[in-house]
C-alpha cells in the first residue's frame, strides 16, 4: 500500500468552493503547491456530473505520484485505475472496500471520536492507508458534526499511531500552529486554500508551517 507517513498536506477539491470554470486550475494549484494527496469531493452532484468532474482532472495526475481519491463512491473509484477512496463512518465497511479496491489503491477513513480513531488503527489498520481526525473546529463542510476540538487531536497524538493520520475540519493558516502544537503531524485544509487568490502559495505556506 502507498505510504503516506511523509505527507504533510491533504488537499480537497470541493465543488462547494470551486466554480466550474476554475476546476482544473484549482486542482493544478493544489498539485503545484505540493499537496501530498488530493480528494475530489462532489457531495451534491449527480453521478454523471461527478464522473465529468473527475475526468477533467485525471490528466493532471498522469505523470505524477500524487494520489487522487474520490469521496464515498466506490463504483466510481473502481472505474478508473489508481483512483483511491475515502470513506465516512456511515459508508461501506473498510474491509469490503479494500477487498474490492485491491491492495494498491489508497483507502482512507474519517473518524470523529477516540473509539473511532482506535478502531481505525486496531481493527482497520491493515486495510487503511490513513485516517482523518475531526472536525477540529466548526466547519461549513461538515455542518452536522460537532467539532471535536484539539482534545481529540491530542488524544490521537498521544497514541503514537503507526498509521498516518490527518487533522481535519476548520483548519486554516490562522489555526495551523495550535493544531500542530496539539500533535497533528499532517493536516487537511479545504476552504482556506481553495478561496485563496494564490492557492499554490497557500498550500506551500501550510506545508512549511507543518515541516518547521
Amino acid at each position: 500500500m502507498q505510504d503516506l507517513h511523509a505527507a504533510l498536506f491533504y488537499g480537497i477539491l470541493d465543488t462547494g468552493y470551486v466554480s466550474d470554470h476554475a476546476w482544473e486550475d484549482k486542482c493544478r494549484a493544489l498539485i503545484d503547491g505540493g499537496a501530498d494527496i488530493i480528494q475530489l469531493r462532489a457531495k451534491h452532484e449527480t453521478p454523471d456530473q461527478r464522473r465529468t468532474l473527475l475526468e477533467r482532472i485525471l490528466p493532471l495526475f498522469e505523470h505524477i505520484d500524487t494520489p487522487l481519491v474520490i469521496n464515498d463512491h466506490l463504483e466510481l473509484a473502481l472505474a478508473y485505475p489508481r483512483l483511491g477512496l475515502h470513506l465516512g463512518q456511515d459508508d461501506m465497511s473498510v474491509a469490503e472496500a479494500r477487498k474490492q479496491l485491491g491492495p494498491d489503491r489508497v483507502l482512507g477513513l474519517s473518524t470523529h471520536s477516540p473509539q473511532q480513531a482506535a478502531d481505525a488503527m486496531l481493527l482497520h489498520g491493515q486495510h487503511l492507508n490513513y485516517f482523518a481526525v475531526g472536525p477540529v473546529y466548526a466547519t461549513p463542510t461538515k455542518p452536522t458534526y460537532e467539532p471535536v476540538g484539539l482534545e481529540l487531536v491530542r488524544h490521537v497524538a498521544a497514541l503514537q499511531a503507526p498509521l498516518p493520520w490527518f487533522a481535519i475540519g476548520g483548519v486554516n493558516r490562522q489555526t495551523i500552529a495550535e493544531v500542530k502544537a496539539a500533535g497533528a503531524p499532517r493536516v487537511v485544509v479545504v476552504s482556506d486554500v481553495l478561496k485563496a487568490s494564490d492557492t499554490a502559495a497557500a498550500v506551500r505556506e501550510i506545508r512549511q508551517a507543518m515541516a518547521g
